[in-house]
């Protein structure tokens, strides 16, 4: 896979922060003091501020300091849904890279989900982003301004959950991710309880996750319980099929404590049986795995649609009344395709649009 590329000015700790000062002082002969790196360390990780707007800085220092630490991300464009309480970004990168962030407003939390790479190397078909393919891996920086940039449109709501939900697959990034992770519960002040890492199911990455320091919440994107057809649905099962899945997320449950979470989304007559249900259930209890329930979001090149909500709420019903711990997720941001499985970063007018995606053989696209 490609490298990651482009610098954030939040690719940057206090250590490398003192180097990036000493770089402008050299070439605009001025003799900084040592408390300048702590003054423009709070700017960046407390107040949140652009070092050109930080007026504890010295006027004439603060475009210097400025233009050596450029933002990442630059705003292309911005969708607004759900009465205001749902925004999308799509950003562009030093490189032109694209991608995709997103802040959702609740009653009792604000959550932005961010990107960790521009596109994905997945290849499931029924997601957005695993259609367009994989360009790069973002770096720690890119992953942590999405974060900052969702603070300051938020105000005075904080955001106090972060999910790695965005476009790309987190643990097929994971250094970069994880120091992303440890950025934002150090230096931003997150809970590791309110970080969720999600994975279609990468199994080594899922056992470094369980033995790092932090324990952030698991969410393993499943969407089916038997081999056959999770193969067709999230093409790395034919290389961590379910039993293997299943032993490394009992191991990140019983060595962090956290509660698992599967990700399900719903696709007519594929995954919506009563069989699936019951096979779901007897996947999911043996690990205490509470489910997520998710109707197939509509998205361009996938012929099949998502499950009416009879099927939902029949579907829970039948998880639930064979052990299983099954809620449906209230979906969020449908309207801008901002929701699980839409984020694509399509340039403006630009190209014909996805190349269709089949459906899984044997089922036919239903209408």
């Amino acid at each position: 896979m490609s490298p990651a590329t482009g610098t954030s000015r939040y690719d940057h700790d206090r250590a490398s922060l003192d180097t990036v000062l000493a770089g402008v002082a050299e070439r605009t002969g001025t003799a900084l003091p040592a408390y300048r790196v702590d003054q423009l360390w709070q700017g960046l990780y407390r107040d949140l501020v652009a070092p050109e707007d930080l007026t504890t800085l010295p006027k004439g220092l603060r475009a210097e300091v400025g233009a050596a630490l450029p933002a990442a991300l630059t705003e292309d464009t911005r969708s607004v849904g759900d009465s205001g309480q749902t925004v999308k970004w799509l950003f562009r990168l030093a490189d032109g890279a694209l991608v995709e962030t997103v802040l959702m407003h609740y009653a009792e939390r604000s959550t932005v989900c961010v990107s960790t790479q521009a596109g994905c190397a997945m290849a499931c078909g029924f997601c957005a982003t695993g259609q367009m393919g994989f360009d790069r891996h973002l770096t720690t920086g890119e992953i942590v301004e999405q974060v900052v940039r969702a603070q300051v449109e938020a105000g005075d709501r904080r955001v106090s959950n972060v999910v790695f939900m965005g476009m790309g697959e987190p643990l097929a990034n994971y250094d970069r991710t994880w120091s992303a992770v440890e950025r934002l519960h150090g230096d931003l002040g997150l809970s590791a309880r309110h970080l969720t890492v999600s994975t279609v199911g990468i199994v080594p990455g899922i056992r470094r996750l369980a033995a790092e320091s932090l324990p952030v919440n698991l969410a393993v994107s499943l969407h089916a319980a038997d081999d056959d057809l999770r193969d067709e649905l999230v093409p790395i099962n034919r290389r961590y099929p379910l039993d293997v899945l299943a032993e490394a997320c009992a191991e990140h449950v019983a060595t962090t404590g956290r509660r698992l979470s599967f990700e399900w989304a719903l696709i007519h007559d594929v995954n919506d049986r009563p069989e699936d249900a019951a096979r779901l259930a007897d996947y999911a209890r043996p690990l205490g795995a509470h489910v997520n329930l998710i109707p197939l979001n509509p998205t361009p090149g996938w012929p099949t649609r998502g499950s009416s909500p009879e099927r939902v709420r029949a579907f829970a019903d039948e998880v639930n009344a064979r052990g299983g711990n099954a809620t449906v997720r209230r979906t969020r941001g449908t309207d801008i395709d901002a929701a699980c499985g839409q984020l694509r970063a399509d340039r403006v007018g630009g190209g014909d649009g996805p190349t269709p995606v089949a459906a899984p053989r044997g089922r036919p696209p239903v209408g």
